[in-house]
């Protein structure tokens, strides 16, 4: 463990904490920043709210690719610190926006930046670390990550919407002064060493052969749980609270703030557990069970109140919290060559797959109602998720100097 790779675990985790910060924090400025703008019909600000978070997650997918593409082309370091730079500047810009346009705007750029910073800083600790200690590493950069979203919750609870991208961006900013002293990983300078001979970051190469297309869909559709979780029941808690016939309004920062305690708890909890059980795979189907059994409990237990809707939110988020184990098994699916590729844009892919199950949700509220459209979604988000863990291969022991041919 050298100096360099120690600082390479830092900078991811902390660029991480900065993205996590930046990436929940629309869902806790969502209502005062459009009040703001002159939106104040509850119905708009669902509507407007859930279609900056569309655009938002578009710029991350569109990042993902991207950013990913870069990084296998270009390095490691230079995608995790441009990505950190384009985000930054992106969220200072969002604290002086006067119209709902230039909040669209800002808000896809914010996304697009937002989307390569995971997967370089992932695939960069994964092939810097002995194989034994991979998943140690990657799971302190998520969980010091996740805590970004938990710092979100503090500051929105105290600081002016406006105020809390400024603190967002600045953070960012000050965070490319670690940049001097980080090492690349040898992986990919071996591999850039080999000249043209060798395609590196063809987004294509996901998709053919078609057991390659598989095993990229197996690693996004075992994920897709997490985001029905963030993209519904995190971001809209206070219409599910209200819909549940909770008198007192249900806080959009204290919904981020419990929540996000239980996703560093359950993150640090699968980091663990996958060391112990030396698999990622049953890991992620442990979680997932979970996740399901934390679904059912939310709907019989929140309704009883503020207190226990917030609880139960954290029980939820610690049962997401095998994103971290997500992430390195991305990264551990693909060779050296479309690595970074792989384990940038398959987060993203999961993240925009709460655009249509948003849509599917709303779509579903008038006839089903909030509560069961939600419950009955999330059960079958989980149900998808479960199956495709099972085709997953197997990555805990694999050595990860290969290529895809």
């Amino acid at each position: 463990m050298t100096r360099g790779t120690l600082l390479a675990v830092l900078v991811a985790a902390l660029g991480y904490f900065v993205d996590l910060f930046d990436l929940v924090l629309f869902s806790i400025v969502r209502i005062p920043s459009l009040k703001a703008l002159g939106i104040t019909d509850p119905e708009q600000l669902t509507l407007v709210g859930k279609r900056l978070l569309d655009i938002q997650l578009v710029g991350m997918l569109l990042g993902g690719i991207a950013f990913g593409m870069l990084g296998d082309r270009l390095g490691r370091l230079k995608t995790l610190f441009g990505s950190i730079l384009l985000y930054s500047v992106a969220n200072i810009l969002n604290a002086f926006v006067t119209e709902v346009w230039q909040y669209e705007v800002l808000r896809f750029v914010a996304g697009f930046g937002l989307a390569g910073e995971l997967g370089a800083g992932i695939t960069l600790v994964a092939e810097l670390l002995p194989t034994a200690k991979r998943g140690i590493g990657t799971t302190i950069v998520a969980t010091i990550g996740l805590s970004g979203a938990v710092a979100a919750g503090l500051v929105g609870t105290e600081v002016a919407w406006n105020h809390c991208y400024l603190i967002g961006g600045i953070m960012g900013l000050a965070l490319l002064a670690l940049r001097v002293g980080v090492v690349e990983s040898g992986l990919f300078t071996r591999v850039q060493a080999h000249g043209s001979g060798i395609s590196r970051g063809n987004p294509l190469q996901l998709l053919w052969p078609p057991r390659r297309f598989l095993r990229f869909a197996a690693v996004v559709f075992s994920a897709m749980p997490i985001w029905f979780v963030g993209g519904v029941m995190f971001v809209f808690g206070p219409e599910i609270g209200k819909a549940m016939g909770i008198a007192e309004p249900i806080m959009p920062a204290k919904v981020i703030l419990w929540a996000y305690l239980g996703v560093v708890v359950g993150d640090v909890a699968s980091g663990l557990i996958s060391q112990f059980l030396r698999s990622r795979t049953r890991t992620i189907m442990g979680f997932q069970a979970l996740l399901a059994a934390s679904i059912v409990l939310f709907f019989a237990i929140a309704p009883r109140g503020p207190e226990a809707f917030y609880g139960m939110m954290c029980l939820v988020g610690a049962a997401t919290g095998y994103w971290a184990i997500f992430v390195t098994t991305a990264s551990e699916q693909f060779g050296t060559n479309l690595r970074a590729t792989a384990a940038t844009s398959a987060p993203n892919f999961v993240r925009a797959m709460a655009v249509p199950i948003t849509s599917i949700w709303l779509a579903m509220k008038p006839g089903m109602g909030t509560v069961q459209a939600t419950l009955t979604l999330g059960i079958c988000c989980v149900a998808v998720g479960m199956v495709a863990a099972l085709a997953m291969d197997e990555t805990f022991h694999r050595d990860l100097d290969y290529l895809e041919r």
